[in-house]
């Protein structure tokens, strides 16, 4: 695909996706949105040249640059040039809730596909396999339970449908469809369970505006809304999406490793001079030992919010001492499986703090919202009251993990230096063009600005 013609397909794209915008409800003229898109595709086309590398690469690129696109001028210049009324930086976000949805769908959705597909098409079989597998697993794993919480993003409303059969297949279709895109888009872009379980993520969050606010009200044939309002009465479909997407992800992850140990990496003669139990074993060391500086500092935190309380619940105890020695144990096992998921995906530290800071933002979702409440004897509500009172943990999940992320690179570059294992280095370098950047943008902004957002 030429230059002109890239240049071109962004500009037609931007406009049509302006148009598609202002028809919903723009805050500018059609005539200017019209403009704003196509200077926004091409522009989009000049710093994204030789990054669009895949088609999933392409869609988390648009993604991002459409998620920023709106926070700069939607939710940030055009209100202030207009005059608006004095308002907080939330509350001008809230205001213009539906354009970032529009931006996301309409903008950032086909400027990512049309630009970056092109021949010849990889339709490998083991995409569509490994794919098609995880959907499956994940929505056997979750969808029962999501669905007793009314918080699936995938299969709300299926439950309206009279027939058992039609409600299995609609199930199963809609776990493959998932699934097998998934694998299409994203497979080359996987290094370990690390990336995995955030492009899972990443995922299921698009599939939240997607599914949850788009295609199933269309299904239902009801009203589709995109006010921040009813945006937050379906907060539970996001935890849900994040619970999926990791699932998803990690899931995935290893049904790829199985693949390419099975049919792959088979030759005996070509293999790690060090077995895979010697390097999960440091892996884990590691993330326990940086996990507990991480630990300490999120324990200021919880003490100030009250959290250590509550943590020492889970024994049937008050004591703050108590409390804090089991959050101690809890960081340790989370900074583990951070050490064995993220082993290979950190060159430095920027990446690892991003990393480590991602893995925080999930496990916010996973632990205060859900297992806590679960492991308390409740269960989970998944309100914005319930995310409104643990914000400040939030903050707290963010420290920790990039606490975490910094030290665990600290002490894998000491071994590395020590190895002289110049190998090992290199191969935690990420090709250049690679999305990951793109990953972070759009995962670690909207996994902040969402809650933040909707309570």
């Amino acid at each position: 695909m030429t230059h002109p013609y890239r240049y071109s397909m962004g500009f037609c794209i931007g406009c049509l996706g302006g148009l598609l915008v202002a028809m919903t409800g723009s805050s500018l003229s059609l005539l200017a949105t019209l403009l704003l898109g196509g200077l926004s595709g091409l522009f989009f086309v000049f710093i994204s040249l030789s990054r669009l590398t895949s088609v999933g690469a392409g869609l988390i690129w648009s993604l991002g640059y459409a998620f920023w696109l709106w926070i700069l001028i939607p939710a940030g210049i055009i209100p202030l040039l207009q005059g608006a009324p004095h308002m907080g930086m939330l509350d001008m976000a809230r205001a213009h809730f539906s354009e970032l949805v529009a931006y996301l769908l309409f903008f950032g959705l086909p400027l990512g596909i049309g630009l970056s597909i092109r021949p010849p098409f990889s339709w490998h079989p083991r995409r569509l396999i490994e794919g098609g597998l995880a959907g499956l697993l994940s929505s056997w794993l979750l969808g029962p339970w999501l669905v007793r919480q009314n918080a699936s993003v995938f299969i709300a409303g299926i439950n309206a449908i009279p027939s058992p059969a039609m409600r299995l297949t609609l199930h199963i279709m809609v776990a493959l469809v998932i699934g097998m895109s998934f694998g299409l888009l994203f497979q080359q872009d996987i290094r370990g369970p690390g990336s995995g379980l955030c492009w899972g993520v990443a995922y299921s969050i698009f599939w939240w505006f997607s599914g949850s606010l788009t295609i199933l009200p269309l299904l239902q044939h009801q009203t589709i809304s995109w006010s921040y309002q009813h945006a937050s009465s379906l907060f539970g479909a996001l935890v849900g999406s994040v619970l999926y997407g990791t699932v998803l992800g990690l899931l995935y992850t290893l049904l790829d490793r199985l693949w390419v140990g099975l049919f792959i990496d088979s030759d005996p003669l070509n293999r790690n001079r060090e077995g895979v139990g010697t390097r999960t074993a440091r892996a884990l060391t590691w993330g326990a030992i940086a996990s507990l500086v991480g630990g300490l500092l999120f324990s200021i935190i919880m003490y100030v919010t009250g959290i250590l309380a509550q943590v020492a619940a889970l024994v049937g105890s008050s004591s703050l001492v108590l409390g804090f020695f089991l959050h101690l144990v809890i960081s340790i096992l989370i900074g583990m499986s951070f050490g064995l998921f993220f082993v290979y995906e950190a060159p430095n530290a920027g990446d690892s703090v991003i990393w480590g800071m991602l893995y925080g933002l999930i496990w916010w979702f996973i632990g205060p919202l859900t297992l806590l409440p679960l492991l308390l004897g409740g269960t989970p509500t998944w309100s914005i009251q319930a995310a409104e009172v643990l914000l400040p943990s939030l903050l707290g999940h963010l420290i920790y993990g990039a606490t975490t992320g910094l030290f665990f690179l600290l002490l894998q570059r000491r071994f590395i230096h020590s190895q002289q294992a110049v190998g090992q280095e290199q191969q935690l370098r990420r090709p250049v063009g690679t999305p990951i950047p793109a990953l972070w943008l759009f995962l670690l902004g909207l996994g902040l600005m969402l809650p933040l957002l909707l309570v």
